[in-house]
């Protein structure tokens, strides 16, 4: 399968059904809604598969991307893509690529918070809950923070509370909500 950036640049693509990357018009709808907040931002993007959301972030103005993904064959293409699109910018945006289960690397101590969270598991895993409470947990979020969680139309995820829901966009059977902290 062929994956492109919004501006054009092909990126290596995980084969066959392993991974399933964000349709083209989630990514940009994602980086248009985002556009005001991503210039310098810290981006961190859990279950990252291709690492396209985060190259995304990176030509739109973030700062520094930390991309998660516990596959060590489809990390490699994150990392790979990241690197090609971080190459090619001035300045050079940091990147890195950890390979470890989300939940579990949100449950280690850190020493960063992030602007811009975005969350796109296996849509059948029921990792929702789990993951907003790793983020509410940990010193995962700075002041202000967004988290985007992409889920499948027919099923989206219970918002807990300490959350706050922002907004809520659907693309046919793929659909996004952003939250913040309360």
């Amino acid at each position: 399968m062929s994956l492109r950036l919004s501006g054009g640049r092909k990126l290596l693509s995980p084969p066959g059904e392993i991974a399933r990357p964000t349709a083209s018009r989630v990514r940009l709808a994602v980086m248009n809604m985002l556009a005001a907040e991503l210039p310098g931002a810290h981006w961190l993007d859990l279950f990252c598969g291709s690492g396209v959301m985060g190259c995304e972030a990176l030509l739109r103005g973030a700062a520094q991307v930390v991309a998660v993904e516990q596959d060590r064959h489809i990390g490699a293409i994150a990392q790979s893509n990241l690197e090609t699109v971080a190459s090619s910018l001035q300045p050079r945006p940091s990147f890195r690529v950890v390979q470890q289960e989300a939940i579990r690397w949100l449950s280690s101590p850190h020493g960063e918070g992030f602007d811009l969270v975005y969350a796109d598991p296996p849509y059948a895993a029921g990792l929702y809950g789990s993951l907003l409470e790793a983020l509410a947990a940990g010193d995962w979020l700075r002041p202000q923070a967004l988290v985007l969680l992409e889920h499948a139309t027919k099923n989206p995820p219970e918002i807990p509370a300490g959350w706050e829901l922002e907004k809520q966009k659907r693309y046919g059977s793929c659909s996004l909500v952003m939250l913040s902290r309360c």
